[in-house]
């Protein structure tokens, strides 16, 4: 009946695409996504015969957004148990990467013309497979790509916001703080007003980094934008207080592990410790402060296997990372500070 309307090879496209379909209805998401899969490597077939054109591209961004989706159904399947967690996402990245690599392939210039630039959206289906089983190497080719590419600056908004919110959560987990933030916050004020809920998404993970950074948020924004969680947290590493900082980690565990940034906001710990030697710093008022000084604050404050060395550890890593300006007197057992700015503003080490 589709070879009757449609010709060769868009008719082979039809089958996959209505056979699909049919499997959906029916709950068989694994036999949806082999008919997705196949129907996506005729459709790259297809695009790479086209060599002086690019209509087919808005086809191509929807075929892979749809097997993407259908492989994640089809994850949640796992008919028999005979794949490995991820590996159906897996095979469905190596078909999107056969579309990126006709698309990158391109070298005609003319923005008009060239497949480049469907390019960052097969990137951004492909982030979300990398994220979703936990391979984010993969992620750097893909960046180096994007960021080389003449058309960078003509992607869709829309398409940058994506791609930026995901460079940004992964700098963020290689410690690139700067770079997530540039990332993070151009993603989060170029995001639509209305899409709420992309700017929570986006709000998670810059507000941990801001914060680390030495920018505190404010609370009317995580109102607005329901990461509450968040304020209690901040007032916990403003004032110092560990005992409220633990209890907050412990009650916010399942939500910050699910965000996957529980790792990120206990470093926020060592910001916590600088507010509180400062407190001790300020109440002495002098510029040799005696270790047990500080190990009494911390003692006070819940931290009750914290011993002397360890905690002239902490003030040696906070001296490292130039949150403190001075110097550990062992002999004395002091914390010698300097007499100019001992504490400087976080923001100034950004």
């Amino acid at each position: 009946m589709v070879e009757r309307f449609v010709t060769a090879p868009i008719d082979e496209l039809a089958v996959f695409h209505l056979k699909c379909l049919y499997a959906l209805s029916q709950k068989r998401y694994n036999e949806a996504y082999q008919l997705q899969s196949a129907l996506t490597q005729a459709l790259t077939k297809i695009i790479q015969s086209q060599k002086e054109e690019n209509w087919f591209l808005p086809v191509m961004y929807v075929v892979c957004l749809d097997l993407r989706t259908v492989a994640q159904k089809a994850e949640s399947e796992k008919v028999g148990n005979t794949e490995k967690p991820g590996e159906i996402l897996e095979k469905a990245a190596e078909s999107l990467m056969g579309c990126f690599r006709v698309c990158a392939a391109d070298n005609r210039s003319s923005e008009e013309d060239t497949k480049r630039i469907g390019m960052l959206n097969l990137v951004n289906q492909l982030f979300k497979v990398y994220f979703r089983i936990n391979k984010l190497h993969l992620c750097k080719p893909l960046i180096r790509a994007i960021e080389s590419s003449p058309f960078k600056e003509s992607f869709s908004l829309s398409q940058q916001i994506t791609y930026r919110y995901y460079v940004g959560r992964k700098a963020m987990f290689d410690s690139d703080y700067k770079a997530a933030d540039q990332y993070l916050t151009y993603a989060f004020e170029n995001c639509h007003k209305s899409s709420k809920r992309n700017k929570r998404l986006i709000l998670i993970y810059l507000v941990p980094v801001k914060m680390l950074l030495g920018y505190i948020p404010k609370r009317e924004v995580l109102e607005k934008y329901d990461v509450i969680q968040f304020w209690d947290l901040v007032e916990a590493v403003c004032q110092g207080n560990l005992k409220l900082f633990d209890e907050l980690m412990e009650k916010h565990e399942s939500f910050f592990i699910k965000c996957g940034i529980y790792l990120i906001i206990d470093k926020l710990k060592i910001i916590a410790y600088r507010n509180l030697f400062r407190k001790v710093y300020l109440i002495l008022d002098k510029h040799q402060i005696p270790v047990e000084a500080l190990q009494t604050a911390l003692v006070s404050l819940g931290q009750t296997d914290v011993d002397l060395d360890e905690t002239q550890c902490i003030v040696a890593n906070l001296i490292y990372e130039g949150k403190i300006k001075g110097y550990i007197s062992h002999q004395h057992r002091k914390v010698v500070v300097s007499k100019q700015n001992p504490f400087p503003p976080l923001t100034s080490l950004s």
